[in-house]
């Protein structure tokens, strides 16, 4: 019987071994990027796939652009999946990032209630945010019947997409300090919950038109203003430099990118449809 116990236990001991090794010799590394790749369900079709190809299996933190870009600066990153040029520049200019490749792209849109309150409808987004800044009109769902601002959600959180939202008002000569009202909600959050919160104030927002598809309670709400090429979105992929984070998984790191600009991972994201819609358009070959 003491035998027996002997060899049970070694047993046990020889397994969680083997298993702390196994689990010690897995590839991995982590993505900083944004909700809106998260939050579409792109990440949960592409990765599945590399995973299978390389044996590196991929940790995402799914953050607003400017939030991914500084976690990549304090090299708690390996590779960074972003969607804002200009900072993206900034971070290679700052030597943070060896080199940018653009991988895909689509388009935001303007989200609001069916009824469009503003007015706002059309395929000129600065048009459209005019109107929604000079709203005065009774809201439908609103409490009061007093004529009212048409609210709107922005995410308020160093975004890809709250980035694009700040460069369209001034450009709309909307100035945003001065018109900040009760009408106009600073969310602080990622896409998902802000469509959410739109949903429930029956409100206007921007949002990326991957998340939007992928967007299951959305109320009264429904797609406003698109098709301006103002609204065009482009992904970039970065890989954090070891120069400055010496322990940055940097082959790891660079397989992935290699796999997503190539034919495998270009197809991978051209395929990833929504009720027959695709919601990113390969372009790392243009």
């Amino acid at each position: 019987m003491i035998t027996r116990r002997l060899f049970c236990s070694a047993l046990t001991i020889a397994s969680v071994l083997v298993a702390g090794q196994s689990h010690a010799q897995e590839r991995f590394i982590t993505v900083s990027s944004t909700t809106s790749t998260e939050q579409s369900g792109l990440f949960g079709h592409l990765l599945p796939a590399f995973e299978k190809a390389s044996g590196i299996k991929v940790r995402v933190v799914a953050l607003g652009t400017g939030q991914a870009l500084d976690m990549a600066r304090r090299g708690d990153a390996d590779v960074v999946f972003v969607h804002d040029k200009a900072a993206e520049e900034k971070f290679i200019a700052e030597g943070f990032g060896v080199k940018r490749q653009e991988v895909m792209y689509n388009d935001f849109v303007v989200i609001g209630p069916k009824a469009d309150p503003a007015k706002a409808a059309g395929k000129d987004i600065l048009e459209g945010l005019r109107r929604i800044a000079g709203s005065r009109s009774e809201i439908p769902g609103m409490q009061s019947t007093e004529a009212a601002q048409a609210p709107f959600v922005s995410r308020g959180d160093k975004s890809g997409t709250h980035a694009a939202e700040l460069r369209y008002w001034k450009a709309a000569g909307v100035d945003l300090a001065a018109k900040k009202g009760a009408w106009y909600r600073d969310t602080g959050s990622g896409m998902g919950p802000a469509l959410n919160t739109a949903a429930s104030m029956n409100a206007y927002i921007l949002a990326d038109r991957g998340t939007w598809l992928n967007f299951k309670n959305r109320g009264d709400l429904g797609i406003i203003v698109e098709g301006d090429t103002r609204l065009f979105n482009q992904y970039g992929v970065i890989l954090v430099n070891p120069a400055k984070h010496p322990h940055v998984k940097q082959a790891d790191g660079q397989k992935f990118i290699d796999w997503l600009v190539a034919a495998d991972g270009q197809k991978a994201i051209a395929d990833y449809k929504i009720g027959g819609e695709q919601l990113f358009f390969p372009n790392a070959a243009k």
